[in-house]
C-alpha cells in the first residue's frame, strides 16, 4: 500500500512540475528568412570543359620548390598546429558534456571521533566512527537535454575540423603567394641589375663624349640621373626581397628555424645553369599557368569550401543549444543510492549496514526570469551564426567570381605588356642606331631605355598576379576539399 502511495504521489508531482513547466515552455523559433543567402544559377565567367581541382593544388604550377614550401609550411605552421589544438580541445569538451548523461558513482568515507562523559559510569567514554558508503546518483534525459547539449559538442568537434581543414588551406595559399611574391622579386631585381649595366655603360659613353663636345652637359646629366634612378630601385627591391623572405619563413616557423633556413637556401641559391642576372626570371617564368579550374556550379561550392562547413556546423550546434536551453524549463529527475557501512571504534568487526534509494524532482517554478534569459540568449546566438553563415557563403561566391573575372583581365594584360615590350625593345635599337648615326639626340636612347624597364617590371608584375589569381582562385573553390573526407 505505501509504495503504490509512493508512486501515484511521485505520478501526481510530475504531472503537477509538467502542467507548470508547459505554462512558461517557450516556442522553438527558426533563424530568420533574412539570413538565407542567395545562391546564384550559374558562374559569370567559367569554363565548361576545365579540370577539376585536386587536393594538392599547388604542385600544377611545377615548381618543385614551391611545393616543399608549402608542404613545410602545413607541417610547421604555428595556425595550422594551433588549429589542430582547438580540434583536441573541442574532442575533450565532448566528453564533458557525454558523461552528464551516464551515472556519477563517488566514495565517501565520513569518519568522526568525540570524548564524553558517561551518565551511567561517570568515566570519560571514547567513541571513533567511520561509515564509508558508495553513492550514485543518475539524472534520467526525459526531454533530451542532456542529448541535445552533446549533440552540439560533437558538432562543435566537426566544425573544428572544419575549421582546421580551413586554416590549412589559407596557410598553403598565404605560403604558395609569398613564394610567388619572392620569385617576382628575384625577376624584377634582374631586369634592374641588367638595365644598371646599360646605365652604366650609357654613363662611361656620355663622360668620354662631353669630353669631345660631342654631347652637352645635359645630356651627361641626364645619363647620369638616370643611373641613379636605377641603383634607387635596386635599393627598393632588394629591401623588398627581404622582407619577403623573412615573410615566408615566417610561414613556416620563423627564421630561426633550420628547416626553414635550408630550405631558404637552396631557394635562393638554387643549382642552376643560369647566369645570377637571369636566375629570377628564369625561376618565375619556368613556373606553369594552370589552366583555370572548372568551378562547378554555385550551389555545389556549398559542400566544397571548408569555411562554409564550418559555419553550417556551428549553426547546427546552436539550434541544439537552443532546444537544450528550453528543456531546461522542463522537470528534471534524478535517481540516487547509497550503500556503506557504520564501524563503531576500530575493532568493530560486525558493522551496521546502511543504504538509501530515492528520486527526485525538481521543477523550475520561478528563476527571476533567469532561464527565459538563457533562452532568449541562446536564440540570439543561433540567429548570429545564421548570419555568420550567411556572411561566409556570399563571400565565397564573390571570392570565386572575382578570381574568375580576374583571370581573363590579367591574361588581357599580361598579352599586351609582352607586346608593348617587344616593340620598345626594338624602339631602343632603333634609338641607338639613330643616335650613333647622328640623326637623334642621346636623350631619344634613354627615353626607350626607361620605358623599356618600365614595361618589363610590368610584364613581371603582371605574371605575378596571374600566379597569385590562380592561387586565389584555387582557394576560392576549396582547394579539393571534401566534406566527407575530413581528417579525424
Amino acid at each position: 500500500m505505501k509504495a503504490f502511495s509512493l508512486r501515484a504521489t511521485s505520478a501526481v508531482a510530475l504531472a503537477a512540475s509538467l502542467l507548470l513547466a508547459g505554462c512558461s515552455l517557450p516556442v522553438m523559433t527558426h533563424a530568420p528568412d533574412s539570413a538565407q543567402p542567395a545562391v546564384p544559377e550559374n558562374w559569370q565567367q567559367a569554363s565548361a570543359d576545365a579540370p577539376a581541382v585536386q587536393s594538392a593544388w599547388w604542385q600544377a604550377f611545377g615548381d618543385a620548390q614551391l611545393s616543399r614550401w608549402v608542404e613545410l609550411a602545413l607541417q610547421r605552421n604555428n595556425d595550422v598546429l594551433t588549429a589542430a589544438a582547438r580540434v583536441d580541445e573541442a574532442r575533450a569538451n565532448l566528453g564533458v558534456v557525454g558523461s552528464a548523461a551516464m551515472p556519477q558513482v563517488s566514495l565517501a568515507a565520513p569518519g568522526s571521533a568525540n570524548r564524553s562523559l558517561s551518565a551511567r559510569t561517570g568515566q570519560m567514554v571514547h567513541v571513533r566512527s567511520a561509515q564509508p558508503v558508495l553513492q550514485a546518483s543518475w539524472e534520467l534525459d526525459l526531454w533530451d537535454r542532456i542529448g541535445q547539449l552533446s549533440k552540439a559538442a560533437d558538432l562543435r568537434v566537426q566544425a573544428s575540423q572544419a575549421d582546421r581543414d580551413a586554416v590549412q588551406l589559407t596557410v598553403a595559399a598565404t605560403t604558395a603567394q609569398a613564394y610567388i611574391g619572392l620569385r617576382s622579386l628575384q625577376a624584377q631585381l634582374n631586369v634592374a641589375q641588367y638595365t644598371l649595366q646599360s646605365r652604366e655603360n650609357a654613363v662611361r659613353l656620355a663622360n668620354d663624349q662631353v669630353r669631345v663636345g660631342y654631347i652637352s652637359q645635359l645630356q651627361q646629366s641626364q645619363a647620369l640621373a638616370e643611373l641613379e634612378s636605377v641603383k634607387q630601385s635596386l635599393e627598393q627591391l632588394t629591401l623588398a626581397l627581404e622582407r619577403q623572405r623573412i615573410a615566408l619563413m615566417q610561414l613556416v616557423g620563423g627564421t630561426g628555424d633550420a628547416q626553414a633556413q635550408a630550405l631558404m637556401q637552396t631557394t635562393l641559391n638554387p643549382t642552376s645553369s643560369a647566369l645570377p642576372q637571369q636566375l629570377g626570371t628564369r625561376m618565375l617564368d619556368a613556373m606553369a599557368l594552370p589552366a583555370v579550374p572548372a568551378p562547378g556550379l554555385p550551389s555545389s561550392l556549398l559542400e566544397r569550401r571548408p569555411d562554409i562547413a564550418r559555419a553550417q556546423l556551428q549553426l547546427a550546434a546552436s539550434d541544439s543549444n537552443l532546444a537544450a536551453q528550453r528543456a531546461a524549463f522542463l522537470p528534471q529527475v534524478s535517481l540516487s543510492a547509497n550503500f556503506g557501512s557504520l564501524f563503531i571504534n576500530a575493532l568493530d568487526y560486525n558493522p551496521a549496514r546502511v543504504w538509501s534509494l530515492g528520486g527526485s524532482i525538481l521543477a523550475p517554478l520561478f528563476s527571476g526570469g533567469r532561464l527565459q534569459g538563457q533562452f532568449d540568449a541562446a536564440s540570439a546566438q543561433r540567429d548570429q551564426a545564421a548570419y555568420a553563415y550567411r556572411g561566409v557563403v556570399i563571400k565565397a561566391f564573390a571570392d570565386v567570381e572575382t578570381a574568375l573575372v580576374s583571370s581573363q583581365h590579367l591574361q588581357t594584360q599580361w598579352t599586351s605588356a609582352k607586346q608593348r615590350e617587344q616593340v620598345l625593345s626594338r624602339t631602343l635599337g632603333f634609338a641607338k642606331d639613330r643616335y650613333e648615326a647622328g640623326y637623334a639626340s642621346y636623350l631619344e636612347e634613354l627615353d626607350a631605355q626607361r620605358n623599356l624597364f618600365a614595361v618589363q617590371q610590368d610584364v613581371v608584375r603582371l605574371r605575378q598576379s596571374q600566379l597569385e589569381n590562380a592561387v586565389a582562385l584555387y582557394q576560392a573553390l576549396g582547394g579539393g576539399w571534401q566534406k566527407d573526407a575530413q581528417k579525424p
